[in-house]
């Protein structure tokens, strides 16, 4: 009995060891522009889940598999459904996400011509959005990304996620990141282990770097006066990227930094360490 009793002990931490280590999660805020944790339970290999038909993060705390489901800024408030794979069979997991209503921001940026662009300008900003909208459907598998996420720049929050945005008196889409008001200059870090997919000057939002940090979750660093780093390159948490700068749609210099799940933008805020708000 006690030799059965070893084999057994012996294969569950051989069972264990082959789990992909658990890691702090972000926090949950099930609103437009949120995260929905959903659990799936337990089981040996990670189950695999959509949302609106794309893909979600997958990973496992102490207590088993979770779907890291990023909520559109436009989703409508009310119940929907994340589609699970496990176990071979089909599921649909239901939860409910809460109405909240943005706070409203009019500013006004000096070139006009980044508010209501020529037509030359849309055809540059259609070409962009080509590789935009790649990147947020790609989907990177890493068994463990850390999304534990530093703050990427040392300075005051100047822009929260989500805002409602009047630029120059008209309207514009809301506001999909954070914004930290640093001097041209400062280093601009890694929130957090990954690769870079994309760097680039883009007409909205400056030169810009894209890292994917695994599983659907890809942050954005922009407005950068520098870069540092290119595409295929892996670089580390913390490590610098780039100089923050004034390019792009400004107002004035900064750093905006969003963060992807699902190729949606959700609060960054949700990703930050204790130690990082």
């Amino acid at each position: 009995m006690r030799t059965l009793l070893v084999q057994l002990l012996g294969i569950a931490l051989v069972w264990l060891a082959m789990l992909p280590a658990a890691h702090a999660l972000p926090r949950e805020a099930v609103v437009p522009g949120g995260l929905a944790l959903v659990r799936l339970g337990e089981a040996t290999q990670a189950p695999a889940a959509w949302f609106q038909g794309k893909r979600v993060a997958v990973l496992r705390d102490g207590q088993g598999w979770i779907a890291l489901v990023g909520l559109p800024l436009r989703l409508e408030p009310g119940t929907h459904e994340l589609r699970v794979i496990a176990h071979g069979e089909e599921t649909a997991k239901p939860f409910r996400v809460a109405a909240k209503r943005y706070a409203l921001q009019r500013f006004t940026v000096p070139d006009q011509r980044k508010v209501e662009p020529l037509p030359e300008d849309e055809l540059r900003i259609a070409r962009e959005q080509t590789r935009i909208d790649a990147i947020k459907a790609a989907f990177r598998d890493e068994p463990s990304p850390d999304l534990a996420f530093r703050l990427p720049a040392s300075g005051r929050l100047s822009g929260n996620f989500g805002l409602r945005r009047i630029i120059n008196g008209l309207e514009r889409n809301p506001h999909a990141g954070i914004d930290v008001a640093v001097p041209v200059g400062t280093p601009v870090h890694a929130a957090g282990a990954g690769v870079v997919v994309d760097t680039g000057d883009f007409f909205f939002n400056g030169n810009s770097v894209y890292l994917d940090h695994g599983q659907g979750v890809v942050t954005l660093y922009c407005h950068l006066d520098r870069v540092d780093v290119n595409p295929g390159e892996r670089v580390a948490a913390g490590q610098r990227i780039g100089l923050s700068g004034n390019t792009g749609r400004t107002s004035g210099p900064h750093l905006h930094w969003t963060v992807l799940a699902n190729g949606t933008a959700v609060d960054p805020r949700l990703f930050l360490t204790k130690a990082a708000k």
